[in-house]
């Protein structure tokens, strides 16, 4: 899981720093944010502390109906050791209360000029991409006809090599040797290229080719949403691989479960042309179009009539 401090909140949404300039380096652990209506109004027993604290008009407003003496009350009790930052939105001036706060307690207090609704959302984004559970995986990622295919398999296989006849195909690559990977959301894998090898590809007896600067900016995606798995093996003649493709296999990755398929791998095959038909095959079974099961369904309209 990545981390996040206050000042990389700062820097992405160039908010202006009030006070509290000690604590900076605080660490966000989580993306959810606070709206502290209830603590304005002295309520603190389910204070969520760790969370960035959003201040808009509603509850500045209600804050200034308070008396002097619970003004500063509040604010020292919003600012804790485990505050990362308190914001305020739609530019309102800082009360003074919480300027003193933040300072005595070292808490960040920053100010945007953006509506509440429309910076809590562009914060919620930024930090549940950032913080997001995060893992690498040895393979290659494709995108084939919008489809984000995953390719695993032995060094030596072949990924590189069926990943460049796939990019000349038309088909765009997003990482090569290594993929990370993060999960935006439930069932959501993201994968892209660590920046070190960004839109490069190493072909064993070539070496490392840049694919941008060879097939144009068309053929690389800077990231990709991975929905098939396919894991390329070398053909086992002792092993019985899956000829009507009825069971559906699938593959774990933090936490999310993926199709995943077999392709043995032998002179001859063109393993370029069987991915690209695995990817078309992968849309229509999701569109409700599934040739395997349809085959199956007429196997046992055949052994009916024929038993009949």
């Amino acid at each position: 899981m990545g981390q996040v401090t206050t000042k990389q909140v700062m820097e992405t949404f160039e908010l202006d720093l009030i006070s509290g300039e000690e604590g900076i380096g605080r660490h966000i652990p989580i993306s959810d944010i606070s709206r502290p209506g209830l603590e304005m109004a002295g309520y603190f027993t389910h204070y969520p502390a760790n969370r960035v604290q959003l201040l808009g008009k509603t509850e500045l407003s209600f804050f200034s109906m308070l008396l002097p003496e619970e003004r500063l009350d509040r604010m020292m009790k919003l600012c804790t050791d485990d505050t990362p930052a308190i914001i305020v939105s739609h530019g309102v001036p800082v009360p003074e209360e919480l300027v003193i706060a933040s300072s005595s307690r070292h808490v960040p207090v920053m100010t945007t000029p953006m509506s509440t609704t429309r910076f809590s959302s562009l914060l919620t984004n930024f930090l549940e991409s950032q913080l997001a559970p995060t893992t690498a995986i040895h393979g290659v990622l494709v995108d084939i006809y919008g489809v984000g295919v995953l390719l695993t398999g032995k060094s030596g296989v072949g990924k590189s090599e069926t990943a460049l006849e796939l990019v000349k195909k038309g088909h765009r690559l997003v990482a090569d040797d290594c993929v990370e990977i993060h999960q935006e959301g439930e069932n959501t894998l993201v994968g892209h290229s660590p920046k070190l090898i960004e839109h490069l590809l190493e072909i064993r007896g070539v070496g490392i080719i840049d694919i941008m600067t060879l097939f144009g900016a068309s053929a690389i995606r800077t990231f990709k949403r991975i929905s098939l798995v396919i894991d390329l093996e070398i053909w086992d003649q002792d092993k019985t691989y899956d000829r009507l493709g009825l069971e559906e296999e699938k593959m774990k990755i933090i936490d999310t479960h993926l199709t995943k398929l077999t392709i043995p791998v032998r002179p001859g095959r063109n393993l370029s042309v069987i991915i690209e038909v695995a990817a078309m095959n992968y849309r229509l079974k999701r569109m409700g179009v599934n040739a395997a099961e349809e085959f199956s369904k007429r196997l046992d309209d055949v052994i009916a009539q024929d038993t009949n």
